[in-house]
Parts: structure tokens; C-alpha cells; sequence
């Protein structure tokens, strides 16, 4: 019982703390020829103990993936409990199956998955998804027929908004660069509370336009290259090195300004390299959402803009608040600079510790 109590308030702790919500869970909706298919993509061992938590079972460590796997589809039904397809507001019981990381395409790249399947019911005209598993917001992509995707956000275990199950006209250059746009915003604010404080962080050290404006544009820089080099499959790193990494840029830019009270040289070739895995970590989003083959450039860019605006936004706020503490290079470090960089330090150092683990 203890154990569960810990397991549910970690949980809770990780959606209040953590970083980078976008792409913590990842779902495709599927609508062909009168069935459906939903595949949820999950990390195996935190769903097992997930599983096992609401089922009420004792908590296992598997001896091996076999044993693992095995224990994950014994709870399918709890699984099914808090995994909820509607149509026209009535629940259907779809079909479960867990498809491990080994079948489920290239395994050193694709994800875990559980895929939901069933009927569409006669003169149904809308689908709502629910998943009581997840922690923070996701995407889902929906593809209807042969109309292209279209995403749209779900926060937490709330339904979804109804999606339409009629085939859908192809998705328009405008509406994708609005959708991207709007997704790479939101990836700033307000869900990108890493980069958001990273960008603060910039800003504390010398709250100046001009040095404000030449650090972001630096930073802006060399996200865009990884951002379009990871995209574009010329450089990759795996997720489990760079958000570590980008957590300790965080961690590092906050100490910097606590450390010293003058914008350095170095500052620059910092926050750019800094700026080189956030743009990764941007591209890990992307690829999440999964980018529209026929409009790649747009969305691409369009997505590229929206971070700029988000950020761009942070500093405008960030200067609001300190308008009165700015003129006052005593006071300003002293009451604003200080106690902010700290704070955000140990945002940093907690999230490269957990990301970590």
C-alpha cells in the first residue's frame, strides 16, 4: 500500500515538474473502411507498474521483457478501464493488443505500443478518446481515409474533443502552417517550462535589449540548424542524452548568472551549443507529432516560427516584471537576478537528476 501511495504522488510530482509534457505520450487514430485503430506508444515497464497500481495487484519486477510483457497483457483489462472510446457518446470495448518495441517496426528507434481496434458503428458520426494513463497534455493524430492527418491536443485523462469520422478534404498549406505554428507556440507557452526558463535565464544576467536580443538571436541560430538537420536525418541523438543535457544548460546558464553579475564572451559559444540541443529536443517534439509528408517545408518552419513568437513572448513578460527593478543594478541583481537564478538552478539540476533515472 505504501509503495502504491509513493507510485501516485510521483506521478503527480512528474506532471507538476516535469518538463517537455509534449511527446510524454503519443497517440495515432486510425479510421479506414468502417474500423478503427488506436496505438498508444508507452514506455512498457511505467506502464506495467501503472497497470498494476489501479488494478490493485502487487507491484512485480519481471525477471525478463518475456515475463514483462506477459504481466501487461494479463491487465489488459484494467488497461481498457482507463483507455475510453466513444462514439456518438456511447462506449465501445475495443480490442487490446501489446505490441512490444521488437514487432513494432525498427525497435531501436519505434517505441513500445498498445493498439485498440474495433467496428465503427452504423451512422456514427463522431469518435472521443479518453486515456486515464497519461500524465500532462498529448497530441493525438487522426487520419481518416486518405485526407491526411490532423492533430489536436487532449490534457491528461480528459476526452478528447468529438473528431469527426467523416472523410475529411486534404489539409491545406494555410491550415498546416496555422496548426504548426500554433504547436510550436504552445511548445514555449504554455508547456515548455524548460525553455522557458532557460530563456528567462538569458535574459537575468543583463536585462538590456541589445544583449537580450543578441543571445536569443544566437540561440534561435543554432536551434533552427538541428532543428532542420535532425529532421532531416542528417544528425541524431538519442532523447535519453539530450534531455538530460538540456536540463543541465538550464542548470549551467542559472549558476553563470549567479556566479558573475557581466555578460562574458563566452556567453555566446555557450548559448549557442546550448541552443544546438534544444534544437534537438524540438526536433524530438516534430517527430512525435509526426510532420505532413506533402507540406514537410511548412510545417517545418511554420512549427520554427511559433518557438520564436513563444519566446519572444517570455521576454516581452519577463521585461514587464522587472521594468522597476532595471534601472537599480544593485537592487536588481540583489531582489530579481539572485533569488530567480536560483531557483531556477535547482529547476535545472532536478530535472537533469530525473531525466537521468
Amino acid at each position: 500500500m505504501i509503495r502504491r501511495v509513493l507510485f501516485v504522488l510521483c506521478c503527480g510530482l512528474a506532471r507538476a515538474a516535469t518538463a517537455h509534457e509534449i511527446g510524454t505520450t503519443q497517440v495515432t487514430a486510425t479510421i479506414q473502411g468502417g474500423a478503427y485503430a488506436i496505438d498508444i506508444a508507452v514506455d512498457p515497464d511505467v506502464l506495467l507498474t501503472k497497470l498494476e497500481v489501479f488494478s490493485g495487484a502487487a507491484l512485480t519486477s519481471p525477471a525478463s521483457r518475456l515475463e514483462r510483457d506477459r504481466r501487461i497483457e494479463a491487465l489488459a483489462g484494467t488497461f481498457l478501464d482507463r483507455a475510453i472510446v466513444r462514439f456518438d457518446g456511447r462506449i465501445d470495448r475495443p480490442g487490446f493488443r501489446y505490441i512490444p518495441a521488437s514487432t513494432f517496426g525498427d525497435a531501436a528507434q519505434s517505441p513500445s505500443a498498445v493498439r485498440l481496434t474495433g467496428r465503427i458503428p452504423d451512422r456514427a458520426r463522431h469518435l472521443t478518446f479518453a486515456y486515464g494513463l497519461a500524465l500532462g497534455a498529448y497530441a493525438v493524430n487522426v487520419r481518416i481515409g486518405d485526407g491526411g492527418t490532423r492533430t489536436l491536443w487532449v490534457e491528461g485523462a480528459q476526452a478528447s474533443a468529438p473528431i469527426s469520422l467523416t472523410a475529411q478534404p486534404p489539409v491545406t498549406a494555410v491550415e498546416t502552417a496555422r496548426q504548426y505554428f500554433g504547436l510550436g507556440f504552445t511548445h514555449i507557452l504554455p508547456k515548455g517550462l524548460d525553455h522557458v526558463l532557460f530563456v528567462v535565464g538569458i535574459f537575468l544576467l543583463s536585462a538590456r535589449w541589445r544583449s537580450v536580443l543578441l543571445q536569443v538571436s544566437t540561440f534561435t541560430v543554432a536551434h533552427s540548424i538541428t532543428l532542420g538537420l535532425t529532421m532531416a536525418g542528417v544528425v541524431s541523438l538519442p532523447a535519453r542524452l539530450v534531455e538530460p543535457m538540456i536540463a543541465l544548460s538550464i542548470a549551467y546558464v542559472a549558476i553563470e548568472n549567479l556566479a558573475t553579475s557581466e555578460l562574458k564572451p563566452w556567453r555566446l559559444a555557450l548559448v549557442f551549443a546550448f541552443g544546438l540541443l534544444h534544437g534537438m529536443g524540438f526536433a524530438g517534439v516534430l517527430r512525435d507529432l509526426g510532420l505532413p509528408r506533402a507540406q514537410f517545408l511548412t510545417a517545418l518552419l511554420t512549427f520554427n516560427a511559433g518557438v520564436e513568437a513563444g519566446q519572444l513572448a517570455v521576454i516581452a513578460m519577463a521585461f514587464s516584471a522587472v521594468a522597476y527593478w532595471r534601472h537599480n543594478r544593485v537592487s536588481y541583481r540583489r531582489f530579481i537576478v539572485q533569488p530567480a537564478s536560483l531557483a531556477i538552478a535547482l529547476a535545472g539540476v532536478y530535472w537533469t537528476v530525473q531525466r537521468l533515472m
